[in-house]
C-alpha cells in the first residue's frame, strides 16, 4: 500500500539537499517504492574517519536523512511536519571505499510519532549499519519551511 502524501519525484527529493550537509556528504535519493525510500552515500574522504573507514556519524547522517525525508513524505506539509526525536545505530561492518545504500521503511506511522528502520548496506549487499529513527509529528506552524 502506498503511504506517500507528497510527490516522490527523485529530482524534487534531491533538490531538498542543496546547500546542506547531505550535499556535502554526497547523499542522493536513488529509489522510492510504495512504502520505502532509498539513497546512497559515497565512502571517500568526505565520509571517512581517521583510520580510513566509513565514519559512524556519516552512516547516522545517511540514516537520518532517509528516515526524516520519508517521514515528511507521509505528511501534508501545509498541516504538519516531522522532526527528529531519537536515533540509534548499530555499526556492524566496516567499509573502506565505494558506496553504501540505505533503505528506510516504516515500523510505525502514528498521529504524533513515527518510527523508521534504516538498513545501510555495502555494494555486496552486506549489512553495514542498522538504525532506528523516531520522529515527532508536529503542526507545520511549529517548524520553519523549506
Amino acid at each position: 500500500m502506498r503511504i506517500w502524501k507528497q510527490d516522490t519525484d527523485l529530482a524534487r527529493l534531491n533538490s531538498w539537499s542543496q546547500n546542506t550537509l547531505m550535499e556535502a556528504l554526497g547523499i542522493r535519493m536513488t529509489a522510492v517504492g510504495d512504502d520505502w525510500l532509498q539513497g546512497t552515500m559515497p565512502v571517500d574522504r568526505r565520509t571517512h574517519q581517521p583510520y580510513g573507514l566509513l565514519h559512524g556519524g556519516a552512516s547516522v547522517a545517511l540514516a537520518e536523512t532517509l528516515g526524516s525525508s520519508a517521514a515528511m513524505l507521509t505528511l501534508d506539509p501545509e498541516k504538519e511536519r516531522a522532526v527528529g526525536l531519537d536515533i540509534n545505530a548499530n555499526h556492524v561492518r566496516g567499509v573502506l571505499s565505494g558506496t553504501v545504500t540505505g533503505t528506510a521503511r516504516p515500523l510505525h506511522l502514528g498521529r504524533s510519532t513515527q518510527v523508521w528502520e534504516i538498513r545501510i548496506e555495502d555494494e555486496a549487499g552486506k549489512l553495514v549499519c542498522i538504525s532506528r529513527l523516531t520522529m515527532a509529528v508536529v503542526p507545520a506552524t511549529a517548524v520553519g519551511s523549506r
